[in-house]
């Protein structure tokens, strides 16, 4: 049994359609493997009564002829997806022990697909962070080295699929909240179009920015729950009216004639040697593949990391202002008057990072700021898109660096908020954008550390970059290394 935690999504689907597992038993398989590795921290709630019963439930539309290919298939859902069977808290103190009424649509399309609910992922306090040390309940741990980050804000789901303790799990990128941690953890992390997933019931951060996505083995795996995942969704005011796609499709397609645009502005100053080493090393796979290597310039996409803390933070600060003590949430017992139970709920509940991007965020919406800080950064981020769109007439996909290093230890930046951001510098241009993006193992770095590439495609190309990256996992077997002793 234990062999099959190293199953992707794709081979577990065909042994359940052969019936030769049930649901149930791989339930109690990853159950198991979540009970024996807790100080990994990854999980924040684990019900195995509400899990077996949803994994039951599976087995029965198996045993009728009514299964799709997800039916049966484990899932771990990051704590920011709210869900009626599972605490939501977003990581913090602010919304301990909440219970929603309704379940997030993500969670909802993929539980109509027969997916079995896991239990919910550590992650940064709201999605704010870069390492998964901001959560009220304390940073995970990196499987690959527990000295090490596994990266943020989705380090949990990272964490989770590299150890193997869940085959899947969901994720959301605001700013390269997928593709960081998945470098940092050697596994496959993929952020759609923004607009493709839907947010409703995902707990805002930044609302222009926040896309949901997945953590996987491989890109065939999620291709395949991408496709019980993203559509229209009516309560998403931001969800683009559009068909349903077959997201498989294009798999199969070589990569002879592809051309992959290398912008030069990610390999300069700042770029660790051992991270270009392995990047430059998959982009020569690329080419040995029948793929074009095209030099692009995206010279705007440098101011990225500020337009990006300017916006985020000043949307940060307005979806947060939900949170005062009054509806739900944490409200204080020290609370006298009105304005002291605001104030002291909101000391309490929120964590140093929220605070800060909070402060952040009113400073550049307020009076006298507003013009030079808020509209200048949106101006910049339209140009910032506008360079995208002038550099895929160039090339079909984009390829470079996901981050400048390797996962740093635990601490290491703590003290540094400044340096903590700059993690972000290759992620944060294609979140910004809007565009698909996402991160894929191609070896390892100092320490033995994970290395990955991004791929970064046009809007609504989402087959095409799945389809490259499974290409390359044909041809090397980075996707298929486990941290050793899981």
């Amino acid at each position: 049994m234990s062999d099959l935690a190293r199953k992707t999504v794709a081979e577990l689907s065909a042994l359940l359609a052969k019936k030769e597992v049930s649901a149930v038993e791989l339930a109690r398989l990853y159950l198991d493997r979540i009970d024996a590795n807790r100080d990994l921290n990854v999980f924040l709630d684990v019900r195995p009564e509400v899990t077996l019963k949803q994994a039951a439930a599976a087995d029965a539309l198996i045993a009728a002829g009514n299964a799709g290919p997800l039916a049966g298939i484990p899932i771990a859902h990051k704590d920011i997806f709210v869900t009626r069977d599972f605490a939501s808290t977003a990581a913090s103190k602010m919304l301990e022990g909440y219970m929603s009424p309704f379940d997030a649509t993500v969670v909802e399309q993929l539980a109509a697909a027969g997916m079995v609910t896991l239990g919910k992922i550590n992650c940064d306090e709201f999605a704010m962070g870069s390492s998964n040390e901001n959560s009220a309940y304390g940073p995970t741990l990196n499987p690959w080295d527990k000295k090490a980050v596994p990266g943020g804000s989705s380090g949990g789901s990272s964490a989770c699929v590299a150890a193997r303790l869940a085959p899947v799990a969901s994720a959301t990128d605001t700013g390269g909240s997928i593709r960081e941690p998945a470098s940092f953890a050697g596994v496959t992390g993929v952020k759609p179009t923004y607009g493709r997933p839907s947010r409703w019931g995902m707990i805002a951060f930044a609302s222009s920015l926040d896309t949901a996505g997945l953590m996987t083995a491989t890109a065939e795996d999620a291709a395949l729950v991408f496709n019980a995942m993203l559509g229209h969704d009516p309560k998403d005011s931001t969800s683009l009216d559009r068909p349903r796609e077959d997201y498989t499709r294009a798999l199969a397609n070589p990569v002879k004639g592809l051309r992959i645009g290398v912008p030069k502005e990610f390999f300069g100053e700042g770029l660790s040697p051992d991270v270009e080493a392995r990047v430059r090393e998959a982009l020569k796979q690329y080419e040995a593949l029948g793929a074009e290597l095209v030099e692009i310039s995206l010279p705007v996409s440098a101011l990225g990391i500020p337009v990006y803390y300017v916006v985020s933070s000043a949307e940060a600060s307005s979806n947060l202002s939900r949170f005062d003590g009054v509806r739900y949430g944490h409200r204080s017992a020290k609370a006298g008057d009105l304005l002291e139970m605001y104030k002291a709920s909101r000391s309490e509940g929120f964590g140093a990072e929220p605070k800060r991007r909070i402060m952040i965020g009113t400073y550049v919406l307020s009076h006298g700021y507003y013009d030079a800080y808020y509209i200048k950064a949106q101006q910049v981020r339209r140009l910032i898109a506008d360079e995208f769109q002038r550099a895929f007439t160039q090339c079909d996909l984009i390829a470079g660096p996901v981050a400048p290093t390797v996962a740093f230890d635990i601490g290491a930046k703590s003290s540094d908020p400044v340096a903590m951001y700059k993690s972000d510098l290759y992620t944060v241009p294609g979140s910004l954008a809007g565009v698909p993006s996402m991160s894929l193992p191609v070896g390892f770095g100092d320490g033995g550390r994970p290395v990955g590439l991004q791929l970064i495609a046009n809007h609504l190309d989402e087959a095409r970059m799945l389809g490259a990256a499974h290409q390359f996992q044909l041809a090397t077997d980075w996707h298929a290394r486990v941290p050793a002793g899981f």
